[in-house]
């Protein structure tokens, strides 16, 4: 069974809005691009899939923007060429090389996790909430930044039931970001 992975920024106050940390630098491209390596596929609600479709997918010239950094490409190549599942009700079509689960969330990631493979990722806010409160989530990745937000979407916010996690990694950027890797007892 591969497992489930959910990773994303949040700050010391618990905002997960994708501008309220610290803007990405080279080790923290270089983390999220092993992020995505240790995955087979990705998972996405409808509004994290249109954002990270916006931010990375590859133009159709087939060169990416000026405004990309040398040490940004390993991650853009990675997300850009990434198998994705997008989990909605409201959408009819994606592309980007994805494909849709429509019904049950459990049933479809459930299913996902039955086949062979490294493992899944999940990004975004509310598709993981769901999982979460599923008990489908067998790594959490908080990557905490060092910034006070004071506003903004914060982390699993309406979980129904605590779940109890153990650590089992920590990684200290530079920056004063920490990286911190747990899983359920």
């Amino acid at each position: 069974m591969r497992p489930l992975r959910y990773s994303i920024n949040v700050t010391l106050d618990g905002c997960v809005h994708h501008e309220a940390g610290l803007p990405p630098d080279e080790e923290s491209m270089r983390f999220w691009t092993a992020e995505m390596d240790r995955a087979d596929a990705l998972l996405f609600g409808r509004v994290t899939y249109g954002m990270m479709e916006s931010a990375w997918r590859k133009p159709a010239t087939g060169t990416w923007p000026e405004w990309m950094d040398e040490w940004q490409l390993p991650f853009a190549e990675a997300i850009d060429g990434a198998k994705k599942y997008v989990v909605s009700s409201t959408v009819s079509e994606v592309d980007w090389n994805a494909e849709l689960l429509q019904g049950d969330p459990r049933d479809a990631v459930e299913r996902l996790k039955q086949e062979p493979g490294a493992g899944l990722w999940v990004g975004g806010v509310t598709l993981p909430l769901a999982l979460a409160d599923l008990g489908l989530i067998d790594e959490y990745v908080f990557v905490v930044q060092p910034v006070l937000a004071g506003h903004g979407p914060t982390l699993l916010a309406g979980l129904r039931e605590r779940i109890p996690l153990d650590l089992v990694d920590r990684q200290d950027f530079r920056s004063g970001v920490t990286a911190l890797r747990y899983r359920p007892s």
